[in-house]
């Protein structure tokens, strides 16, 4: 399965429009390594997704083409979640 397609189907990013930019910017990591929307997940992998200030590693437990509310979090097992600081921006703290 793709790997945008499966960041949606586990609800790991709400839609798939937004998992696809998130790859093309570089903030999905597949086994640290940064993966394009079209990489073909498997089994074990790690993922390590960026989103906002926050950083959520987990590992592939299952691929399925669709999951409910219910069965979406049996996709994969969340190793980790760090919140990270934000650089200031410009401007701010002058």
């Amino acid at each position: 399965m793709r790997l945008d397609k499966y960041l949606k189907v586990s609800r790991l990013i709400k839609r798939r429009t937004v998992a696809n930019e998130a790859c093309d910017a570089g903030r999905v990591l597949v086994n640290g390594k940064a993966a394009r929307a079209s990489y073909d997940v498997k089994v074990g992998d790690q993922l390590e997704i960026q989103l906002g200030n926050r950083i959520i590693t987990v590992e592939v437990l299952a691929i399925d083409a669709y999951a409910n509310r219910e069965t979406a979090s049996n996709l994969y097992r969340l190793l980790s979640e760090e919140k990270v600081a934000r650089p200031p921006m410009e401007g701010e703290g002058e």
